[in-house]
């Protein structure tokens, strides 16, 4: 690799580093939002208000999407009863019949809602890339935002200290 390359890939680095800094910097509000499962349920972002909320996105074709989610599933079992709710949701070119074939086929534990329209990634900021994943505190505040798959020991913590507050 010569010299250039190396350079331009620091470059790439620090211009990925700045926009992942700028997407974690300060907490935001997000506005309500309805998600209707896969089995027909309706669920609004502001009735779950006094609660963390998980709110990832996800697709049927990525790869780190399906790896995470047992460690979804583990995390949701382990603090469900105290107060978490997660809400997992399909891309909007993803089709609902291999959604609803991938989340029986994993047992997932969690609510999985469809987007087909795109209007919940848009309402989370343009979400494009997957995983994607929201953690709100009980005040309706994003927290953390992670693009990439969630690292489970940080987020234990963060969850831990969003119960404690609540």
């Amino acid at each position: 690799m010569n010299r250039v390359s190396i350079w331009l890939l620091a470059f790439a680095a620090l211009i990925l580093a700045g926009l992942g800094l700028y997407r974690w910097g300060g907490e935001r509000s997000v506005p309500d939002a309805e998600f209707v499962t896969i089995k027909g349920e309706h669920i609004r972002l502001r009735e779950l208000r006094g609660h963390p909320v998980l709110v990832t996105f996800w697709a049927s074709d990525c790869r780190a999407c399906i790896e995470e989610l047992p460690d979804l599933a583990e995390l949701y079992r382990e603090f469900s009863g105290r107060g978490l709710k997660l809400i997992s949701v399909a891309m909007a070119y993803d089709l609902p019949s291999r959604v609803v074939s991938m989340a029986e086929a994993n047992k997932l534990p969690y609510p999985v809602a469809l987007d087909p329209l795109g209007r919940l990634a848009e309402t989370f900021g343009q979400v494009r890339l997957v995983p994607n994943s929201f953690l709100i505190g009980p005040d309706g505040h994003i927290v953390m935002h992670q693009l990439g798959r969630i690292d489970v020991r940080n987020f234990r913590e963060k969850v831990e200290r969003l119960l404690e507050e609540a």
